[in-house]
C-alpha cells in the first residue's frame, strides 16, 4: 500500500510541476515577448511570426497547436506513451494559455513590466521565464513541444545537452524571421492600448527592415538565455550526492534506505585508527532532491550517526542516467 501511495504522489507531483512549468512559460511570452513583437525559437517562434505577419488575425495559440501536432506523434513513437501523454497535455495547456492569457492579464501590468522597461529587459525576463518553464517541464517528463521534442529525441541517443540542441535549431528559425513581414500595432504610449483611426479601425504599420534586424539580435539573445537557463535547471534538478554513514545501527539504517527509500546501499569494511576498532561504513548515492528525506530517516534511527555528504557528477547505472552512444 505504501508503494502504491508513493507512486501516486510521485505521478501527481510530476503532472503538477509540468502544469506550473507551462504556466511560467506562457506567462513569459504573454507579458514580455509578444507585446514587444519579439521572436523566439522553436514552434513558439514560428507561431509568433505567423501572428505578427497576419496582424493578429491568426493568433499564436492556434498555430502553436497546429504546428506541434506532427511532433506529438513522433514523441509518442520514439520516447514513449508516458512522455507523449504529458506532452499532449503540455501543448494543449500552452495553446490555451497563449490564446486566452493575453486577454486576462491587464494591459497596465504589461505596460509597466514590459513596454516601459524596453525590449532588452523584456528579452532577458522572457528568456529566463521561458527557460525555467521548459526546464521544469522536461525534468518531469513533459515538453512545451517543437524543438524541445526534437532535443529530447536526439539526447535520448546522444550525450548532448538539450539546451545546445534547442539553441542551434532556434538560430535558424530566428534568422528566417528577416524574410517574414511583421505588422506592428500602433500603441498609446501611456496606456499600451492600440490606437484607432478616424474610421474606428485599429492602426498598425509594417515593421521596417532595420527594426527587424534589431529584433533578430534580441531573438538571438533570447534563445541564448533560454538555453542557458534550461541547462542550469536540468543540471540542478538531476544533481546527485554521495553519503558515507558511520553508525552502530548501520544494519537498521541500510534496511530502511533499501526498503523505504528504494536506494542501493554499499557496506564497506573500515577501521577506526584511533580506537583500532573495526567498523562498517555505508555508502549511498542518491538524487539531491531526496537528500533531506534520507537525512530524516537516518536521524530517526540514530541521532548520533556520523556522516559526510558530497556532490558528484556523472552517475550512471540503474536508477540514474544511462550511458549513451557518441
Amino acid at each position: 500500500m505504501s508503494v502504491l501511495k508513493q507512486s501516486f504522489w510521485t505521478i501527481a507531483k510530476e503532472w503538477a510541476l509540468v502544469t506550473l512549468g507551462i504556466t511560467i512559460y506562457v506567462t513569459g511570452w504573454t507579458i514580455f515577448l509578444m507585446p514587444n513583437n519579439l521572436v523566439g525559437g522553436g514552434v513558439s517562434g514560428i507561431a509568433s511570426m505567423i501572428q505578427y505577419a497576419t496582424g493578429g488575425a491568426i493568433q499564436m495559440g492556434y498555430s502553436y497547436f497546429t504546428l506541434n501536432a506532427i511532433l506529438i506523434i513522433a514523441a509518442v513513437v520514439v520516447i514513449g506513451m508516458g512522455f507523449g501523454a504529458k506532452t499532449i497535455y503540455a501543448i494543449i495547456l500552452a495553446s490555451v494559455g497563449l490564446r486566452f492569457l493575453p486577454e486576462i492579464i491587464p494591459l497596465e501590468i504589461i505596460q509597466t513590466l514590459a513596454l516601459q522597461n524596453g525590449k532588452l529587459m523584456s528579452t532577458l525576463c522572457g528568456g529566463v521565464m521561458a527557460g525555467i518553464g521548459i526546464g521544469m517541464s522536461i525534468s518531469n517528463g513533459g515538453s512545451t513541444g517543437g524543438t524541445d521534442i526534437i532535443a529530447l529525441i536526439y539526447t535520448k541517443y546522444r550525450n548532448v545537452s538539450p539546451g545546445k540542441v534547442i539553441l542551434y535549431l532556434d538560430f535558424v528559425i530566428i534568422l528566417s524571421s528577416l524574410l517574414v513581414p511583421s505588422i506592428v500595432p500602433d500603441l498609446d504610449p501611456q496606456t499600451g492600448k492600440q490606437l484607432l483611426g478616424a474610421d474606428g479601425q485599429p492602426l498598425s504599420h509594417l515593421m521596417p527592415f532595420s527594426e527587424k534586424v534589431t529584433t533578430v539580435i534580441y531573438g538571438l539573445i533570447l534563445v541564448t538565455v533560454n538555453g542557458r537557463v534550461i541547462d542550469a535547471y536540468l543540471s540542478g534538478s538531476q544533481q546527485s550526492v554521495q553519503l558515507f554513514i558511520l553508525s552502530k545501527k548501520f544494519a537498521e539504517i541500510a534496511d530502511s534506505i533499501t526498503h523505504e527509500l528504494h536506494r542501493g546501499v554499499t557496506v564497506l569494511d573500515g577501521k577506526g585508527w584511533y580506537t583500532q576498532d573495526p567498523t562498517e561504513v555505508l555508502m549511498v548515492i542518491t538524487r539531491k532532491t531526496d537528500l533531506n528525506l534520507l537525512l530524516r530517516y537516518i536521524k530517526a534511527i540514530d541521532p548520533k550517526a556520523f556522516l559526510s555528504v558530497s556532490s558528484v557528477n556523472g552517475v550512471y547505472g540503474q536508477g540514474f542516467d544511462t550511458i549513451k552512444g557518441k
